[in-house]
């Protein structure tokens, strides 16, 4: 059972930064692929990126392209999101998520942290 705990939201305005951190316990961190989702009010949940369990595979949802870097390090067994040029639309619950099942995007998670809030004025 992987336990995942999200940090670094807040309020940012926009065009700001911000980098977000997942950190992974109770599981062999280094063996899941992992992602970065989020959930803007009144929206379903959408994919954002994803990272190979090496670190050396990486792939984004078209409109983070440019914008967001996720990575990793297998080390500390934590997963991090580097967010530039945030925009208001890009206010959202940001969650990461595991999964062992394999890589990429419609990839099935297995497990999910608990969110954090990004808000992004304008």
């Amino acid at each position: 059972q992987v336990q995942l705990v999200e940090s670094g939201g807040g309020l940012v305005q926009a065009g700001g930064s911000l980098r977000l951190s997942c950190a992974a316990s109770g599981g062999t961190f280094r063996t899941y692929a992992m992602g970065w989702f989020r959930q803007a009010p009144g929206k379903e949940r959408e994919f954002v990126a994803t990272i190979s369990w090496r670190g050396t595979r990486t792939y984004y949802a078209d409109s983070m392209k440019g914008r967001f870097t996720i990575s990793r390090d297998n080390a500390k067994n934590t997963v991090y999101l580097q967010m530039n040029s945030l925009k208001p639309e890009d206010t959202a619950v940001y969650y990461c998520a595991a999964t062992n099942d394999g890589f990429g995007p419609e990839t099935v998670y297995n497990y999910w942290g608990q969110g954090t809030q990004v808000t992004v004025s304008s």
